[in-house]
């Protein structure tokens, strides 16, 4: 990772978690792992926000809402899908209103696996969201890079 222009924005959206994943986001802003040590800022508005970081499966009743939240984040933009219910729908991927992980409705960036992911995980996803990002606003193309998602594996680290 080279020089950024600007502080990225992460946009947080919990599509129907536990909240163990969503614990495990808020603990990345605390002093103790301090994720705004990169720069990154936690918002609330996508017209912000460079980073759309989904926790929990998509259903019926937010499958409009995620999709409405990633057409509001101006270009170019990561999304990172947190947690193994986001990346697959996880342990609620067989019941009757889960449609499974956040790629069934939104093309996605980084996969942070695991249940709940560990706060370590997550930082590590964001820093390769931060690489992808940085690539997306060098690229000559209007949507990105082009190249595949990247996963984390299970328990993260590098």
């Amino acid at each position: 990772m080279t020089y950024l222009s600007k502080s990225p924005w992460i946009l947080h959206y919990d599509a129907t978690s536990c909240n163990g994943c969503d614990i495990e986001v808020l603990a990345c802003l605390t002093p103790m792992y301090d994720v705004e040590r990169f720069g990154i800022i936690n918002t609330g508005n996508p017209k912000h926000a460079d980073i759309f970081v989904i926790t929990g499966s998509v259903n019926e009743q937010n499958r409009e809402v995620v999709r409405n939240l990633y057409e509001q984040i101006p270009n170019p933009k990561v999304v990172v899908a947190v947690g193994i219910c986001a990346t697959s729908g996880g342990v609620f991927r067989e019941c009757y209103n889960v449609s499974g992980g956040i790629d069934k409705i939104i093309p996605v960036d980084v996969y942070v696996p695991g249940c709940a992911a560990r706060p370590e995980s997550i930082i590590d996803g964001i820093v390769m969201a931060l690489g992808i990002l940085e690539r997306k606003r060098s690229s000559p193309e209007p949507g990105g890079t082009g190249q595949k998602p990247v996963e984390l594996p299970e328990g993260g680290g590098s």
